[in-house]
């Protein structure tokens, strides 16, 4: 039977082989120990010697520098890329703990999700709401994986120009908490503070990179946007459901602009985003054509919430209390949930996550 217990060489001494054997290698305060306080000065100045002591002086602040230089700047080992994950809020008999919302950041495969256009503005999102509220919340491995995910959302938009706005954002808030947090309060989050200060400097960086980033022209040889009849471009603008990318595409030409001062176009876009409030409800039915729908949008803005809409989100089974990706081209040829569903009817159990509704689902 193997012996499991205590090396037979303590940890705390250090030790070199020999002919003879392991031979524990004798410091200065060993030497005073050993032969009463005569010193063999021979053997101090021998030059095999001559390192030894300034070697294990230096070694703390040299491991200390070699430790905070690898926790900035090496990947997260807890990489995993599970498709779903149990979702357990108490202790049972069965199984002891409760899933948190570093757990679910680090098994969750995100890193995968970011390069899916359907997932990505949903990851974003959640990596906004994280970064104002949540942050000091994660355990060090979820952390330092968060940054991880955090580089390649940046390095996507950089190299694909895909929604630079919404990874401003996401820095501006970041930077925002890490300030309070680090300079301006007292840090209260997970490892060196020297660490946060440099992961501090990489945000700047990175927000440097994306206010100089020049997306290029194009040489289009087909039709392009503003080819199409008026008709088809108005239908086109009715789709967006983001007040800022109506405006931001309005400043393109003249045609676009005057499309995009419609006060129907904005009166749908109120009615799309704030339907469901009693204050709305009355406003719908009116049919006074002398209110500025524009100006109502960006008022109402500011006292309610914006309904979300992404192309693809994590949804959770209700039935299996599972979080979980849903591949749809699976779920079309095998009619697989993307999960071990055990209901009956796994699609009426199923519901979307919100990115406020992933960080709620966590909130014991």
């Amino acid at each position: 039977m193997p012996f499991l217990g205590k090396d037979w060489r303590s940890p705390g001494w250090s030790w070199t082989k020999t002919e003879d054997g392991w031979k524990r290698i004798i410091l200065f305060g060993d030497v005073l120990e050993d032969n009463n306080g005569e010193i063999d000065l021979k053997e101090l100045c021998n030059g095999n010697n001559e390192n030894l002591f300034v070697g294990d002086v230096c070694e703390l602040s040299t491991t200390k520098r070699k430790k905070d230089f690898y926790n900035n700047n090496t990947k997260s080992q807890f990489v995993f890329t599970d498709k779903w994950i149990y979702i357990q809020k108490e202790s049972t008999k069965e199984r002891h703990g409760y899933c948190t919302l570093g757990e679910a950041l680090n098994r969750l495969d995100f890193s995968s999700a970011i390069q899916d256009l359907r997932r990505f503005n949903y990851v974003a999102k959640l990596f906004q709401l994280i970064a104002r509220s949540q942050l000091t919340s994660l355990s060090g491995a979820a952390q330092k994986n968060y940054f991880n995910i955090l580089e390649k959302i940046v390095r996507k938009v950089l190299e694909d120009h895909y929604n630079p706005r919404l990874v401003k954002e996401l820095l501006q808030d970041l930077s925002s908490t890490l300030h309070s947090l680090t300079i301006h309060g007292r840090c209260v989050l997970v490892g060196n503070v020297n660490i946060w200060l440099c992961r501090l400097e990489t945000i700047v960086k990175w927000q440097q990179e994306l206010n100089n980033l020049q997306i290029p022209k194009q040489m289009c040889t087909g039709m392009s946007f503003s080819d199409l009849p008026l008709h088809m471009q108005n239908k086109i603008l009715y789709k967006f459901s983001d007040a800022c990318d109506i405006i931001n595409l309005g400043q393109a030409t003249p045609t676009l602009h005057i499309l995009s001062e419609n006060n129907t176009l904005w009166k749908k876009l109120c009615h799309f985003h704030f339907s469901d409030r009693p204050f709305c409800r009355t406003l719908a039915i009116t049919k006074n054509d002398n209110v500025d729908w524009k100006l109502m949008y960006f008022t109402l803005q500011k006292h309610y919430p914006m309904k979300e809409q992404y192309g693809d989100t994590l949804h959770f089974c209700k039935h299996c209390s599972i979080l979980f990706w849903k591949d749809c081209h699976l779920a079309l040829l095998l009619k697989d949930s993307g999960h071990p569903c055990t209901a009956n009817d796994p699609d009426s159990c199923l519901m979307p996550i919100s990115p406020q509704h992933f960080i709620d689902l966590f909130k014991f």
